[in-house]
């Protein structure tokens, strides 16, 4: 990794410095805190880790959260895993998100814009969505729900699912989801868990110009999850209820003003679900506080959204960024909620949604990126883009081609901002700082009050090379504990059996000179050959970029005799194949552009590349698979996206056993 600090790809003018609530929130903290007023964001950011009392104090500050009761001091006990946030207070995360409706200049505007597969948006006033929160959270309450029980959602990326996650957590409930395309086994992989007492689900769901009926799934949901009191019906396709279901209807019909249930700070808001490749999916428990804040500091300082903004990203009701996009309305913004095909019915359709939704943030993954890339798909010229400010990515690194293509074919003076955190703090720990400069292949900085860190094996920092990310101190969002790990020892293996007191993520990362950061994919797959490590990011990165290839899957496996075994899954575009000369140019690709020591040793064609439910490649599983071990020792069937898929890397390991 080079130290040389090389030009900027985007840097953000002196006014759009000067807007940035960054900036106004610096000036301030500097006045009322003691935050250094010059320096610009990396002493803002040293601050706020070595600060870091004063750091989150100074947040529900400036975003005026409201304590219902206040809180003895900000940071109980800083040990990890354990931190105790502000102990001794209490607050409501949906009246938080809820709070813009309270201003009549803005209750008869958009919190929600919703389009579907037509692309024409519907809008969701704050005055409305308040009124169906409150609604629902009376019947909740009336259906027996207390603080405490689990609410489940099997719903698409849709206005109701905001409102019942809302109403969930009015009344002290704990949220949470899967999107309708799950089959019933990956959903019972995830709520029988959990043991939730009602569950919101519509009767099937449109994707790629489809209807796809879901009536049979629900029923077996319903008759495999026997703590269920309650189902309530949403007829999306325009089904009636099935016998026994309420209708979302007649839930929601009273125009009732919400009330908040008081819960402590680090009372649970929702479970989130890890990949869950091997093994059932970590049932992950975050907190109504934590989230609070944590969403508040990256929605509103970092991706800079605001009352005047649309905030878009593509996403699903089974992965982290759609309570991420929910999180939007908690700085008054607008959100778009999209329900359908990211690519239908053509790949410029997300496009076509910035476009229709005038979207300022629009958020995608990066796959999606390179596939616009590969399709040429012309976004500055064929749509309206004139409001976004700024495209973000997450879900895999943003390869050096992608940052390039958007600036090309977007706009020059377009904020990208790649960036990289989990499920498990439901948010980022670097990416997106409006008044940086932006380097190709580069996430722009650490995030405030994240100690980031690259760790050699030792435990020692790392600049400009390769190493472990970890986080050094306490964040808000971290997981309070696992679902049904009572003497916390999974969620202690999940993180801290590296590095004691320490959070190790599973990535690896470098930390530049200037400030910046790099992802190089999950160091539990690295490449690890002759003593070197590579990330498989970095393969992915170089051989994607030859147009034959749609997508690939590299493997490193250790070998009994002490050799290393090194194949390269390639799947294909349409009408390429894999001869001779294709092969010598992935060869050189990678001999050329990252080391002569990752050049593969077999590449093989692949009907596909597997991928988890939220759209990840699975590297760990083939691994084992390749290892020898059975297929249903070494997945978890409930947590892939085509099953099919395996017994083909199976049959590769079955034929060289």
């Amino acid at each position: 990794m080079s130290t040389v600090n090389p030009s900027p790809l985007w840097q953000p003018d002196r006014q759009r410095i000067a807007d940035a609530q960054i900036t106004r929130f610096q000036a301030w903290a500097a006045e009322q805190h003691g935050a250094p007023a010059d320096g610009g964001y990396e002493a803002l950011h040293r601050w706020s880790v070595t600060e870091l009392e004063t750091f989150w104090k100074a947040v529900t500050e400036w975003f005026d959260v409201r304590f219902t009761h206040p809180y003895a001091r900000v940071l109980g006990n800083r040990d990890m895993p354990g931190a105790e946030w502000f102990p001794g207070a209490t607050l409501n995360y949906a009246a938080h998100a809820l709070r813009t409706a309270d201003d009549p200049a803005r209750a008869d505007t958009p919190a929600i814009l919703h389009v579907d597969e037509t692309h024409e948006p519907r809008p969701v006033t704050w005055s409305e969505l308040r009124g169906q929160v409150g609604s629902l959270a009376a019947e909740l309450r009336s259906l027996g729900v207390r603080p405490g029980d689990r609410v489940s959602g099997y719903l698409p990326n849709i206005p109701e699912a905001a409102a019942a996650l809302l109403a969930t957590a009015a009344v002290g409930a704990v949220w949470t989801s899967c999107a309708p395309d799950f089959g019933a086994r990956s959903v019972l992989d995830r709520f029988q868990q959990v043991e939730p007492v009602v569950l919101f689900t519509v009767d099937g769901y449109r994707y790629g110009g489809k209807e796809h009926d879901r009536r049979d799934t629900v029923q077996e949901l319903r008759d495999e999850l026997p703590s269920l009191r309650a189902v309530v019906h949403i007829p999306l396709l325009g089904t009636e209820a099935p016998e026994g279901a309420l209708e979302w209807s007649a839930l929601t019909s009273a125009d009732v003003t919400p009330v908040y249930e008081d819960v402590p700070f680090d009372h649970p808001l929702w479970v989130l679900y890890s990949s869950g490749t091997t093994g059932l999916p970590k049932a992950i428990v975050q907190s109504q506080g934590g989230i609070l804040v944590e969403h508040l500091k990256q929605i509103g300082l970092h991706c800079d959204l605001g009352p005047d903004d649309r905030f878009f990203w593509y996403t699903s009701t089974g992965w982290m960024m759609w309570n991420f996009l929910v999180g939007g309305l908690l700085t008054g913004t607008t959100i778009v909620t999209y329900d359908g095909s990211p690519g239908y019915p053509g790949t410029g359709a997300q496009w076509a949604i910035a476009e229709r939704t005038g979207a300022t943030l629009f958020g995608t993954s990066a796959a999606y990126v390179m596939a616009c890339r590969k399709a040429e798909v012309h976004p500055a010229r064929d749509y309206d883009l004139s409001r976004v400010k700024c495209v973000a990515t997450t879900g895999s690194p943003l390869p050096p081609d992608g940052f390039r293509w958007l600036h090309d074919e977007v706009r020059e003076d377009l904020w990208i901002a790649s960036v990289s955190g989990g499920t498990d703090v439901c948010s980022c720990f670097a990416g997106a700082v409006p008044t940086l400069p932006v380097h190709i292949g580069e996430l722009q900085a650490p995030g405030l009050g994240t100690d980031l860190q690259a760790w050699d094996p030792a435990g020692e920092p790392l600049t400009d090379e390769v190493g472990e990310l970890v986080v050094t101190n306490p964040m808000p969002s971290m997981p309070i504990r696992f679902w049904n790990d009572p003497d916390g020892t999974r969620y202690h293996d999940s993180y801290f059996d590296t590095y004691p007191g320490v959070w190790r993520h599973g990535d690896w990362i470098t930390l530049t000179s200037h400030g910046s950061v790099v992802i190089h994919g999950r160091s539990d797959s690295t490449l690890n050959r002759q003593g070197v490590r590579m990330g498989s990011a970095d393969i992915y990165e170089a051989v994607e970029r030859l147009p034959e290839i749609r997508e690939s899957l590299v493997i490193g496996l250790e070998q009994p005799d002490g050799g290393y075994w090194m194949p390269l899954f390639v799947h294909l575009a349409p009408g390429a194949a894999l001869d001779d000369a294709l092969r010598s140019r992935i060869k050189q690709v990678i001999r050329e552009q990252l080391s002569p020591r990752h050049v593969p040793d077999e590449i093989i064609e692949a009907p596909g590349v597997p991928h988890t439910l939220t759209g990840k490649r699975i590297e760990v599983p083939v691994k084992r698979l390749l290892s020898g071990t059975p297929l249903e020792k070494a997945v978890n069937p409930g947590s892939i996206d085509n099953l099919d898929l395996l017994k083909f890397y199976e049959e590769i390991a079955r034929k060289r056993a």
